[in-house]
């Protein structure tokens, strides 16, 4: 099965979106197709080796689109930005430059129409210093330029409905504008015509100029909001760096980050931007992270430690070995991550998705049946001529105010700004069916080790059963025994004799004794550091210590025990804080883990966690998360996305703990950089925020409709007398789309 991504040109609203899904769908050999229309993409799964670019593009070109393969911004590590957008940057400059002359004229006939309007009611207000008879020689003129040369692409909207059957938003107001028009030029033109018909003195030349004029101002800021929704992909193409300075054959050169290769050594110099991933070989620095993991604060680097293209070098030079390049960093599998999950649907799409298949036709048919009743009912009541210019208007009204671009923008916009503005914060969503899931849920499980705790061991605990000897002493004699010795827990007391600064011995005669500890000659007094025998361990001290879940060695001295040490997995620092924020939002946290009930209690109780499910072996922990959903619990479950993946994948919401630059990218829905618990409930928040715009996009582009099509058709006329203008039409058809843009863009302003 494979997998594309286009680019498709000539797509403007939902319809148009819907006849590419629809006419693709049925192509022999597709299995899936996603349009995406604040995207202006198209995702195809197919099989079908004999589905070239051309043959596609022969399909689509029937309606009016085309399909470019839509190239990564990522397959190199400094994309241009501005290169990337310019295709949309041009078409906008394209579409700006013919609202130059149409706005301007639209406005002045706008401006006409009100006076005209306000001086029949109002007697202040003088009429028009024009004969009806020149005004509408002068606004046929202004009309058939704005019909046949602005409003071409409306024009040829019919043409395809006529030739293949499809209709979108451009057919809709092609019609509109034309029948207003033509009908106005033969009553105009040919009087014997307006006679046979009786009608009236009106026109609709401004109908027409207006309306075309406010469409296409509508679609301009349509077209420039839906790029600031794609602003979040720019801004983290933004942070790859241009070039590199690299060791080559004993020189420093600089050369384009494209070129750097795996194995190179990189120099880095302060306020430099880091080209690719790597470890540093040598010197230390404090680097500027905030782009990549959303934390404020600068990391210290030295030797051995991870450094993340994107980041910047705020002081101090080091060199470091590339270790990931081009479409293998970090940032660069973010941009990939953001820019696929942009681009998918959330299961409530569907539903606009569904609505917009039928949208236009239906529209079409409601137009023509309000044509025929103005003819028939309105023709009985008011006379043939009135009912007529009635009719027209009414039809008119309906094409140009139902627009389903608000219907499909509503979901896509709000997922594209919700993705984007968690990528800011280090929260990756892998697609928009997780980030509505995680909106539902009410019960979040952790993982311990690694999740609530920082997964490394430390000395938590030292105690002496020897008055003569202290704490520290004891410290000192373990760890310059343990300091030859490789593993963990050795290193932790280590660390720990080094952060009090204790002065470590020489030894003399080390021995590791296999499944015992390790032992050795200090000033030729032997000592060993072992674990506790199993006689030892009802010992008041080393019971309590091990109920907690610590680990125990004892220091023996010359045979006899001087005294203990306790290490245990830390619980990390925002741990409580993340809890107490999900408690906030009434959500249940338990803590599941593999550890005996009593430390893990222990370990729970540090941080207020609900519930502890504990002596979980790692096969067991996706029946734990079924049991849960059977219970009718929506479960998020965030663990280190490796160990944890049966357990990520069962939950509802996977959330993946990443750290530094082994992110878990494919392990669940959700990768959280840093390992940060404090991004879950941020992450909720989003997800709530983003699903609440979408609910309110919605909302509004149904009310829009189910209100605006009935007032255009004259609904208001028995009762009231009240008709609405079609002008006014295409001003609440231009509205509606920019304020469900405008209303997902106020996503950005939001604090997580």
């Amino acid at each position: 099965m494979a997998s594309q991504t286009y680019s498709v040109k000539g797509m403007h609203c939902a319809s148009c979106a819907a006849i590419i899904t629809k006419k693709l769908s049925k192509v022999e050999g597709i299995k899936e197709v996603n349009v995406n229309l604040a995207t202006e993409t198209a995702k195809l799964e197919f099989d079908d080796k004999g589905l070239t670019d051309d043959v596609l593009n022969e399909i689509v070109s029937k309606y009016g689109y085309s399909l470019e393969i839509e190239k990564p911004p990522v397959a190199v590590a400094n994309a241009d930005v501005t290169k990337t957008g310019s295709k949309k940057e041009q078409e906008l400059r394209a579409q700006l430059k013919t609202l130059q002359f149409a706005l301007p004229v639209a406005l002045l006939v706008f401006i006409l129409m009100m006076w005209d309007i306000s001086s029949m009611f109002f007697h202040i207000i003088p009429h028009i210093p024009l004969s009806m008879e020149h005004l509408n020689i002068f606004l046929m003129l202004l009309s058939t330029w704005m019909v046949f040369r602005t409003g071409a692409p409306f024009l040829h909207g019919i043409v395809i409905f006529l030739r293949s059957g499809a209709a979108s938003m451009d057919t809709l107001i092609g019609i509109g504008t034309l029948s207003a028009y033509l009908y106005s030029a033969v009553i105009t033109l040919i009087p014997a015509v307006k006679a046979f018909l009786r009608a009236p003195d009106a026109t609709y030349f401004d109908v027409t100029i207006v309306v075309i004029g406010f469409v296409l101002l509508g679609k301009y800021l349509e077209a420039r909001s839906r790029i600031k929704t794609g602003e979040a992909i720019e801004k983290l193409m933004g942070l790859q760096a241009k070039s590199a300075l690299v060791m080559r054959m004993g020189k420093e050169i600089e050369i384009p980050v494209q070129q750097v290769r795996k194995g190179d050594v990189v120099m880095m110099k302060p306020g430099a931007k880091i080209p690719v991933d790597g470890t540093i070989n040598e010197g230390y620095s404090t680097i500027d992270e905030s782009m990549v993991t959303g934390e404020s604060v600068p990391v210290d680097k030295k030797s051995g430690d991870p450094v993340v293209g994107g980041t910047i070098n705020k002081q101090g030079s080091f060199t470091f070995t590339a270790s990931h390049v081009g479409g293998d960093t970090l940032l660069a599998r973010i941009i990939r991550m953001v820019e696929e999950a942009q681009g998918s649907k959330a299961p409530i799409q569907n539903i606009a998705d569904k609505i917009s298949g039928v949208f236009v036709p239906l529209v079409l048919a409601l137009a023509a049946l309000t044509l025929i009743i103005w003819l028939t009912v309105g023709s009985s009541l008011l006379g043939f001529p009135v009912a007529l210019s009635y009719g027209i208007m009414g039809m008119v009204g309906i094409l140009v105010i139902a627009c389903p671009c608000a219907l499909g923008l509503a979901t896509p916009t709000a997922i594209i700004v919700g993705i984007g503005k968690g990528a800011e914060y280090g929260i990756l969503i892998r697609n928009a069916e997780s980030l509505e899931k995680l909106s539902s849920i009410d019960t979040v499980v952790f993982d311990k080790t690694g999740t609530i705790t920082t997964g490394n061991p430390q000395v938590s605990d030292i105690i002496s059963l020897d008055k003569e000897r202290s704490i520290s002493s004891l410290l000192q004699v373990a760890a310059t025994i343990e300091n030859r010795s490789e593993h963990p827990l050795a290193q932790a007391i280590v660390e720990a004799a080094k952060k009090q600064q204790l002065t470590l011995g020489e030894i003399t005669d080390f021995m590791a004794l296999e499944g015992i500890g390790v032992s050795g000659r200090i000033s030729k007094t032997p000592f060993t550091v072992r674990k506790p025998l199993e006689s030892e361990k009802a010992m008041p001290e080393i019971k309590k210590l091990q109920e907690e879940g610590k680990t125990v060695v004892l220091i023996d001295e010359d045979g006899t025990c001087r005294g203990l040490i306790a290490l245990s997995d830390t619980v990390k620092e925002q741990a409580r804080e993340a809890v107490a924020a999900l408690h906030r939002k009434g959500l249940k946290v338990i803590m599941l883990t593999g550890d005996n009930l009593p430390a893990a209690n222990y370990m729970a109780s540090q941080v207020s966690i609900d519930e502890v499910m504990a002596e979980v072996l790692p096969q067991e922990k996706a029946e734990k998360i079924k049991k849960l959903q059977k219970e009718g619990r929506k479960v998020v479950m965030a663990g280190d996305g490796i160990n944890d993946a049966p357990a990520l994948a069962q939950a509802d919401v996977g959330i993946a703990m990443a750290t530094g630059t082994d992110v878990a990218i494919e392990s669940a829905g959700i990768t959280l950089l840093k390992g940060d618990i404090n991004k879950v409930a941020q992450a909720i928040t989003l997800s709530r925020a983003t699903m609440r715009v979408i609910r309110q996009n919605l909302f509004w582009a149904f009310i829009y409709n189910i209100i605006g099509i009935p007032l255009a058709a004259g609904a208001l006329f028995p009762l009231w007398g009240i008709f609405l203008n079609p002008v006014f039409s295409g001003l609440a058809m231009a509205g509606s789309s920019v304020s469900v843009v405008s209303n997902s863009l106020r996503l950005k302003g939001k604090k997580l």
